[in-house]
């Protein structure tokens, strides 16, 4: 009963935004040159049409599939595991291989279409492209001088990678970087390019030699932090991105039927902004080292 009061309620409501709305813009169309205090009514109507047509979308909702049960939430280190195609897999395996199959399939697109056919005029999609190489190029230069050629192809991967798999979060799939044996990969090959870097740059005698620097005595710290760097790293990726996504998940848990459009804004700030930020953190972490190393 009291969902068909607010189904009712929120119908005037969204009617009377509508009428209000077009009386004001009637009103503006006979004004030379509105000003805001006369442009507000109409922006206020708007406001509460769509507060109506929220309201009554969430309302149907309720009537149709009823109130939501209420589901524990649960955190886990590592994901589920399900049976796929015969083989007992985990749902980071999943993710990552459709985040994979996004990055294959959009990489070939743009190669057969855009970079077989760059011209010396570059239309929009080239500009972006041309733009974003020159941008990670001139980036990693800053940090790490000199190794930008054969360097920024990967910097560059990784970066679209994290993004990629937060993104798939906005389609119901849990991001493959919530998942510490994910993000601890990732930080491994960044411990592996640190070193790897360290003695082809220094050789296996200048490397020891910089991680003894000042002094011999700091040599077994030196070698303990060094270790401990990609668990660092992967705990700082996973904690940061696991956060998104719980966030998220107490936002659709708290509002039910009522989470329209409200997860979809927040989304792109959980699911968006803030896997860029994470990624672009674990860039310049990357890049950071891998100077240390080399210098």
């Amino acid at each position: 009963m009291i969902d068909w009061i607010l189904l009712c309620t929120s119908v005037a409501i969204m009617a009377a935004g509508f009428f209000w709305r077009r009386s004001a813009v009637k009103k503006l169309l006979l004004e030379p040159k509105p000003d805001k205090r006369k442009k507000r009514p109409k922006t206020l109507a708007t406001v509460v049409t769509i507060i109506g047509v929220y309201l009554f979308l969430t309302r149907v909702l309720n009537l149709i599939f009823g109130p939501p049960e209420k589901e524990e939430l649960k955190v886990s280190l590592f994901a589920e595991r399900v049976e796929f195609l015969g083989l007992n897999l985990s749902t980071t395996i999943i993710s990552t291989w459709i985040a994979m199959a996004v990055i294959l399939i959009a990489a070939i697109i743009l190669r057969l279409t855009v970079v077989r056919k760059m011209k010396e005029r570059p239309g929009a999609v080239q500009n972006a492209l041309e733009a974003a190489v020159e941008a990670v190029s001139d980036y990693i230069n800053s940090k790490v001088h000199g190794m930008s050629e054969g360097f920024s192809s990967y910097i560059f991967t990784v970066a679209v990678f994290l993004v990629t798999c937060a993104v798939l979060e906005m389609f119901g799939l849990k991001t493959p970087a919530a998942d510490i044996t994910m993000t601890f990969s990732l930080a491994f090959i960044t411990f592996v390019l640190i070193n790897c870097y360290g003695i082809a740059r220094k050789g296996l005698k200048g490397r020891l030699k910089s991680l003894a620097s000042p002094s011999p005595a700091v040599l077994p710290i030196r070698i303990i932090t060094d270790i401990a760097l990609p668990v660092s790293m992967s705990a700082r990726l996973f904690g940061n991105m696991l956060g998104g996504m719980i966030v998220m998940d107490l936002i659709y848990d708290t509002l039910g039927n009522n989470a329209v459009g409200i997860p979809g804004v927040l989304g792109l700030y959980f699911n968006v902004f803030h896997p860029l930020i994470q990624a672009f953190i674990f860039v310049t972490l990357t890049l950071t080292f891998i100077n240390e190393a080399t210098e």
